[in-house]
């Protein structure tokens, strides 16, 4: 056993910071919240130093294998379809060697900054067929002792059209995978391709992530077709939309009834500030949008929302540090939030994503919960967002995984 003591604590059960000694057992896992000062015989003590402690960070949507392969994948009308073009031309030549180490890379620049989970969307297509769902479960396997990372099965939009796409993903969520995914507004038939993923979802039992109308056209708009098919297979609670940024482009009215039957049928959305600034909008010569979906609106009716990296350094989004803590502060200035809201960004990157993630239980301060944990100098969680300070330890199963020691 180890006791955590000298920290600043923000549990789950509590809205500001407090003094409390955390009891971590042999599982990696909290066994109890104790005032300060306690003794615990045989336990190895570990002084805080007064640092705060939060949850870790969750990253509910990147794309770890596009990641780092700007260089190799320019992008010069850097909008979407130029994205899926260059990156899609530049695939038929990645090896499986390439797809890992570069996966590798941003995993440990994500940890390095307070990141313990991440769920990755996996090409799935006519030219990368299984070989990067391959790639990313032996990732996951490499680096399940200091991060946990779920496979999404990832039906681009040439894996939509191919024939096999379907035998494709039954094949990836065979192997492992964790979730199914696809770009289904892209389908010929969006309507016949969502039975598709919903009967794979059941044969599976594995939760869905769509990443739904990520454009700015209200001539296509296909969130009723996902509501429906929730409800019908009493999928509510596991499935998510992200993206979702034709939206802001509907009428407030057309919004909230769409809104209404998000919250209904309690699908998920995760926005994406970073892909959503950069790709969208870039055809409108005044009053740009800025793309991102109805946070607050949302919000307010209900809906989990979560914020997240998406791509890293490649055709979709040529920035990225693997900052939870800045897709925060971008999602705050982007999305609107009040100037009042820091908490509930930082909750976008903490506690919406587990939800969306399947991992609440497993996730926060609170006796039963993982040790997965961000120490900082911080005051709060409100000034990591703010601020982000850079002297961060990362603590996964209540063992240090990156930053200083103390």
């Amino acid at each position: 056993m180890k006791l955590f003591h000298g920290g600043r604590v923000q549990a789950d059960s509590a809205r500001a910071p407090e003094p409390l000694d955390i009891l971590v057992g042999e599982d990696g896992r909290i066994e109890a919240l104790l005032a300060p000062g306690s003794t615990v015989p045989d336990a190895e003590r570990i002084d805080l130093s007064q640092r705060l402690i939060v949850p870790g960070l969750l990253d509910a949507h990147q794309h770890l294998d596009k990641s780092r392969t700007l260089r190799d994948v320019p992008n010069p009308a850097g909008d979407l379809d130029g994205a899926i073009a260059a990156f899609s031309a530049y695939a038929t030549r990645m090896t499986q060697a390439e797809v890992e180490r570069n996966a590798e890379r941003t995993i440990a620049a994500c940890l390095e900054r307070g990141t313990v989970a991440i769920r990755s969307h996996v090409n799935i297509d006519t030219e990368c067929r299984l070989r990067n769902i391959e790639a990313l479960l032996a990732v996951r396997e490499r680096w399940a002792d200091r991060l946990r990372v779920q496979v999404v099965a990832f039906l681009t939009s040439g894996g939509v059209h191919a024939s096999e796409g379907a035998a494709w993903l039954d094949s990836a969520l065979r192997a492992g995978a964790d979730v199914v995914g696809a770009t289904p507004n892209r389908a010929r038939d969006v309507g016949a391709f969502m039975d598709v993923l919903f009967a794979a979802a059941e044969r599976h039992g594995r939760p869905i992530d769509v990443h739904l109308d990520e454009h700015l056209d209200i001539t296509h708009v296909h969130f009723d077709a996902l509501i429906e098919r929730t409800l019908a297979h009493g999928m509510q609670g596991r499935v998510v939309a992200s993206h979702s940024s034709v939206l802001s482009a509907l009428p407030p009215a057309e919004a909230g009834r769409i809104i209404e039957g998000l919250a209904r049928a309690e699908i998920g959305v995760v926005t994406l500030p970073a892909a959503n600034l950069f790709l969208q909008g870039r055809s409108y010569d005044r009053l740009t949008p800025r793309g991102l979906t109805r946070v607050n609106d949302l919000a307010r009716a209900g809906v989990t929302v979560a914020c997240a990296s998406d791509n890293i350094q490649d055709p979709f989004v040529p920035t990225g540090s693997g900052d939870l803590l800045e897709i925060a502060r971008w999602t705050m200035l982007a999305a609107h939030l009040a100037s009042t809201e820091l908490a509930r960004a930082f909750d976008m990157v903490t506690r919406h994503p587990a939800k969306l993630m399947g991992l609440a239980a497993d996730h926060g301060i609170k006796v039963g919960a993982r040790a997965d944990w961000l120490v900082t100098d911080a005051l709060d969680a409100e000034d990591l967002v703010a601020s982000g300070p850079l002297a961060r330890t990362v603590v996964f199963g209540g063992r240090r995984v990156a930053g200083p020691g103390h």
